[in-house]
């Protein structure tokens, strides 16, 4: 059962982010749904994942997967019910699995009811609800977000007749924040949730409340003071409770969402995610070691979120015009592949479903500094469907089993809200759950025994970082240490086997134990450590002291 007792439980957490439409469906309609879901538990549980992070269930046109909010007071019919959620939220908790649900901050569904009133009727309060001008000319140092849909940040909305401010989709109106009754509601709305006992929420877009002339309109001083009153209110009204923030800029912008503590509990590390799959393409460990370097410190309290790969496009937004270039021709020579300033595509067609690779990124993902949040199927290696629109092709149904419709739901094919991946690679014939976890090879059962191995050492979740600079940079090594507990990992980026020679003389007289055979290695001594790596190898050592008279252990 979850204790309310931890404060840091964020930092310690493998977080699991999935859709619950593309989960599990238990009525046979076509849709994952919440009792769907609920049956799953003891898999995720069994995996390691101690929390989920829903995205949107609101009801919603669907037009942008859900982040088009109707209701906030609801449930998505195709889901189920504010029941079946109450019952998701108390079943996860006796397994310890804690619930991060969305609070959609910056805009709502054009067909919700504020929206609809505040068009139809000049002089309703509503009508302030939402950013309205009688041109389109304002703001215009405010980037344009969808590049490849949208051609102003400005719609004409014939009703009301004035243009409304988006963002995003023309489909999804921005909310006016300098109203005090927005601010306000939304307040309410996270009360909602937390009343019924998510541990808290992943905040969409929260760079673009409010808008000034003679700005880009992001990271003002007026959304840090009402996102600090986000978190004011939780603090008193709901401890125990974390604020995880998307916001997707350079780590010096993303460390002024942390305040002194009094801001969000956690950030998404976005730069890092596409430097990793730079760095082992180019086999050089430069990327990450320059962002993690540029990367500033952040309260003790807070915590940074790091991934691979989410329900969106690999972002090439905090890249520069080469880089992005590059990663293009690396990996999305179809165009099909690319779609905003990005790459839309899993994790193992990244990696040429290249296991040794795909094993060398999780590895990244849970040794590198903040909490791992992994996205639902990448622990099966689940491909991706370059055919379907938009980001659709990494959001398909869950591969569980080699039955019909991969075992996610007893439906017609016709009816699946998307179509399963049935090619000769990825398909749900033999890439799924169950067939995975016969095989203790597996990649599933590989990433079970590396969460656990994770789980045991407070350095990978609380550690600081400090970098070892062997002369060849296709290894990247590095030190976790945290309250006398010291880990090693060394990394070969490269496809061809590579020598590392560490100084490890601040280590001299300890001994590596290589952490998933609990291997003791040679002793540490004042000369270059050496070691030998095979293609994409990695290793993870704890250091041990030996006690006097004691022999190697």
């Amino acid at each position: 059962m979850t204790t309310q007792t931890d404060p840091l439980w964020y930092k310690k957490a493998v977080i699991y982010e999935l859709h619950i439409r593309a989960f599990h469906d238990s009525n046979g309609d076509g849709h994952g749904d919440i009792p769907g879901l609920i049956e799953k538990l003891p898999y995720l549980q069994d995996l390691g994942v101690t929390c989920l992070w829903i995205l949107p269930h609101y009801p919603s046109p669907l037009r942008d997967d859900g982040y088009d909010i109707a209701d906030f007071y609801a449930v998505h019919p195709d889901y189920g019910t504010l029941a079946d959620f109450q019952r998701l939220i108390d079943e996860a908790h006796k397994r310890d699995i804690r619930i991060l649900s969305e609070l959609v901050v910056n805009h709502t569904s054009d067909q919700h009811a504020w929206f609809q009133e505040a068009r139809r009727d000049p002089k309703s309060p509503k009508r302030d609800y939402y950013v309205w001008s009688d041109t389109d000319d304002k703001y215009k140092e405010a980037r344009i977000i969808f590049l490849d849909t949208e051609r102003s940040n400005w719609t004409w909305d014939p009703v009301a007749k004035q243009y409304f401010w988006h963002r995003f989709f023309s489909h999804q109106p921005d909310l006016n924040y300098d109203n005090p009754e927005v601010q306000e509601a939304m307040l309410d709305v996270m009360r909602f949730w937390l009343n019924m006992g998510v541990d808290g929420f992943r905040c969409d877009a929260v760079p673009y409340l409010f808008e000034r002339e003679g700005t880009n309109c992001e990271n003002l001083a007026e959304t840090h003071a009402f996102l600090k009153k986000l978190r004011k209110t939780i603090d008193a009204e709901y401890p125990d409770k974390m604020l995880l923030a998307e916001a997707n800029q350079w780590p010096a912008d993303v460390r002024v969402y942390f305040g002194d503590g009094d801001e969000f509990n956690m950030g998404f590390h976005f730069p890092v995610m596409p430097r990793l799959f730079m760095a082992v393409r180019r086999e050089d460990r430069t990327p990450i070691v320059e962002i993690l370097q540029q990367t500033p410190d952040i309260p003790e309290s807070c915590q940074w979120a790091i991934f691979l790969r989410n329900h969106d496009e690999l972002t090439l937004e905090m890249v520069t015009d080469e880089d992005r270039d590059y990663m293009y021709r690396e990996y999305a020579n179809d165009p099909r592949m690319r779609i905003n300033l990005g790459i839309r595509r899993r994790l193992a067609p990244l990696m040429d479903n290249g296991r040794r690779r795909i094993e060398l990124m999780h590895s990244l993902l849970f040794t590198l500094p903040g909490t791992p949040v992994m996205y639902y199927g990448d622990e099966i290696g689940m491909g991706d469907n370059i055919y379907l629109g938009d980001r659709n092709g990494v959001r398909t149904p869950m591969q569980w089993t080699s039955d019909r419709n991969a075992g996610f739901s007893r439906a017609d094919g016709a009816r699946l809200y998307a179509p399963v991946i049935g090619d000769p690679v990825y398909g749900y014939q033999s890439i799924n759950v169950e067939a995975q976890e016969r095989t203790r090879s597996s990649l599933l059962s590989w990433v079970k025994r590396l969460i656990r191995v994770r789980q045991r050492y407070p350095a990978f979740a609380m550690g600081k970082l400090r970098w070892l600079n062997p002369d060849n940079r296709k290894v990247l090594a590095f030190m976790r240490e945290y309250e006398g507990q010291s880990i090693l990992i060394v990394c070969n980026l490269s496809r061809f086997a590579q020598p590392a020679v560490l100084d490890m003389r601040d280590w001299e007289g300890q001994v590596p134990i290589e952490l998933m055979g609990e291997t003791a290695f040679p002793m540490i001594s004042s000369l270059p450590y050496q070691l030998t790596l095979g293609p994409y190898m990695f290793l993870w050592f704890r250091l041990e002291k030996l006690a006097p008279g004691r022999g190697m252990p």
